[in-house]
């Protein structure tokens, strides 16, 4: 392999690492947030069946149907 194609493979190499280290920061990032809504998710869910007064939450279709 020739220096210059050499050089080139590195530098390809170089950015993909780089690539990968970005969509990886992304992806945690992104997995903070779904476990933030979840767990939001989840205490509204609680609050609505104290509310109700039982374990299920009333799904009610609205006055206009």
């Amino acid at each position: 392999m020739s220096d210059g194609r050499r050089i080139a493979a590195e530098e390809r190499i170089a950015h993909l690492e780089r690539s990968v280290e970005e969509l990886s920061d992304v992806v945690a990032g992104q997995s903070r947030e779904i476990a933030r809504l979840n767990r939001l998710l989840e205490a509204l869910l609680d609050r609505e069946a104290d509310r109700t007064g039982d374990g299920n939450v009333p799904i009610q279709r609205p006055p206009h149907w």
